[in-house]
């Protein structure tokens, strides 16, 4: 019987980049991983009293391919999206809009949930669900070209360069 995700890994080519997006525009916090482990990374958790990792970031050669190389987006991998449960869907769209980070919004008529879409520094696309119920301001018009469309390409790199 599955209960939740316990975690996420993600490899990255941009440790800082990768720390800096999900603490600063997501806003987990980084916390110390197990002396166990040796190669380049960080653990990233929600911030609470008791900090639970959710996301595992790998770096360097624990990050490479047999080849030696390292994923730069997702379009090539079996994975699509990380969905995570989310609260502050207003809140949300203007941090991404002021890092300057493209996103997309849904919501399914007759159905209580907000959905925004958008990538990290390595090209994985992320989906924060959010319940209309536990939100503010909701619901709200949603622009033509902020629709997301799944089979929509919208990362652009360039715009982590000041994470």
């Amino acid at each position: 019987m599955i209960t939740g995700i316990f975690h996420c890994a993600i490899r990255t080519a941009h440790l800082p980049t990768t720390i800096g997006f999900y603490t600063n525009v997501l806003g987990l916090m980084n916390v110390p991983r197990p002396a166990s482990i040796k190669f380049e990374g960080a653990w990233l958790a929600l911030p609470a009293p008791e900090p639970t990792a959710i996301i595992h970031v790998y770096a360097g050669s624990a990050a490479q391919d047999q080849a030696g190389h390292i994923a730069v987006n997702n379009d090539a991998g079996v994975v699509d999206h990380l969905s995570l449960s989310a609260q502050g869907f207003l809140q949300m769209r203007e941090r991404l809009q002021h890092a300057g980070i493209s996103w997309r919004e849904q919501n399914r008529p007759g159905e209580p949930i907000w959905q925004m879409f958008f990538h990290d520094p390595n090209g994985l696309k992320i989906e924060l669900t959010f319940h209309q119920a536990a939100e503010t301001g909701l619901p709200v018009p949603i622009a033509p070209e902020q629709r997301y469309q799944a089979a929509e390409r919208f990362f652009n790199p360039d715009q982590y360069s000041t994470l």
